[in-house]
């Protein structure tokens, strides 16, 4: 029986606070700033309450990251259960995008840190958001929807890097959320033009389009061929 004046023990709320502590601080300096007394500060329990839910520093660091992706992966993608399940044929790209890059703007600081984290990994696909985001590209790169020679990895440092710097930008740019959401729109649509049409005219560039259907050589981009 709980005495009058206190309240009963969440330990699944409990939980969240320790994660959502750990993600502040995360987002301020990335993973450097987790530590379990940091944590246990911010989320005012003693370090104690810590270990119960993460019996280490590192296990703590894991579910911070883990609770970022799948914020990023719902963010995107709906329900994290649906991995590598939908048809690549039935995605709203365009809506994918957006989404994404709203959820950055939202989330500057914390959407820069991960990408970092998974920029420096050695084991990027453990992450669930990276493994379907960049396993629907290499899905997508196999349909007859997509331009030949697609480097699935590539591109997808290059799109998440441009949407998650991009705020950024925003950021000396805007004066208030609306203009942020407008600026993301922005974002997200550019990605989507560079997507469907490039930003070269192909036969201006006969060059660098044999260049590009030759098998990848060690100097293949040693000199590109200026338009003629």
């Amino acid at each position: 029986m709980v005495k009058a004046g206190k309240r009963p023990r969440d330990p699944e709320a409990t939980r969240l606070d320790i994660l959502k502590a750990s993600c502040s601080l995360f987002a301020r300096n990335g993973a450097n700033a987790i530590s379990i007394s940091a944590v246990a500060q911010k989320a005012a329990v003693n370090r104690g309450t810590v270990y119960q839910h993460f019996a280490s520093r590192e296990l703590l660091v894991k579910a911070t990251l883990d609770s970022i992706s799948s914020r990023m992966y719902e963010a995107a993608f709906g329900d994290v259960a649906s991995e590598g399940e939908r048809k690549i044929e039935e995605v709203d790209i365009g809506l994918t995008m957006h989404r994404l890059a709203v959820f950055a703007m939202d989330n500057a600081e914390l959407s820069r840190g991960w990408l970092l984290q998974i920029l420096a990994s050695p084991e990027p696909t453990a992450d669930p958001f990276w493994r379907e985001f960049e396993g629907s590209l290499q899905r997508f790169s196999r349909t007859k929807l997509a331009q030949d020679n697609i480097d699935s990895q590539a591109l997808s440092v290059i799109v998440l890097s441009s949407i998650f710097l991009w705020p950024v930008w925003a950021q000396s740019q805007s004066k208030n959320k609306a203009e942020r959401r407008k600026l993301a729109t922005r974002m997200s649509r550019e990605v989507l033009r560079l997507s469907l049409f490039g930003s070269m005219v192909p036969d201006e560039f006969p060059g660098v389009v044999a260049r590009l259907r030759a098998p990848v050589m060690q100097d293949d981009m040693v000199e590109i061929a200026s338009p003629r």
